[in-house]
């Protein structure tokens, strides 16, 4: 990936990328990225990435229903998200739903909007660890193509509020 990022440019804004996942800390990045787009004259971008299985051409019907009922899911977590990003900053964050591989759906959002100028992810503060993405980001942060802000799942609105 090699889009030059553009976010303080003229005509341009920068953006926090949120994952807004099934994860119960992904309110903590969602409260973050809302704090610090308020504060920067920035904007959020929501991705809900719906993970598609092989699917049996013989099964096409189930298949097509599974999709459905899989984007009805993504777009009610996006608004209960984009509710909770309008209530903290008053902003109406852009959302994308996309199907596939979780990084890869991140890293192409990331090459398509060069205005995304950080990612936003809450790690989870119990014993089973941070959770899947940022496990598999861990691999890969050091060639990341932009900033990586992981908020500790334990974080208060008001500790989130002092730092953003």
């Amino acid at each position: 990936m090699s889009t030059q990022r553009r976010s303080y440019e003229a005509g341009h804004k920068p953006k926090g990328l949120v994952i807004v996942d099934d994860t119960a800390e992904w309110d903590r990045a969602v409260y973050y990225a809302s704090r610090w787009a308020i504060r920067g004259g920035g904007g959020v971008v929501m991705l809900r990435v719906i993970e598609i299985e092989d699917q049996n051409q013989q099964w096409l019907g189930v298949a097509d229903i599974m999709r459905a009922e899989a984007h009805e899911d993504a777009n009610a977590a996006l608004d209960r998200a984009s509710g909770r990003a309008n209530g903290i900053a008053a902003i109406t964050p852009e959302r994308v739903i996309r199907e596939g591989d979780s990084i890869e759906q991140i890293l192409d959002v990331i090459d398509k909007d060069v205005d995304i100028a950080m990612l936003v992810l809450a790690a989870n503060p119990g014993p089973e660890g941070p959770g899947p993405i940022i496990t598999m980001m861990a691999k890969m942060v050091g060639e990341f193509p932009i900033p990586v802000t992981i908020v500790p799942g334990n974080l208060s609105d008001l500790d989130i509020d002092s730092l953003s």
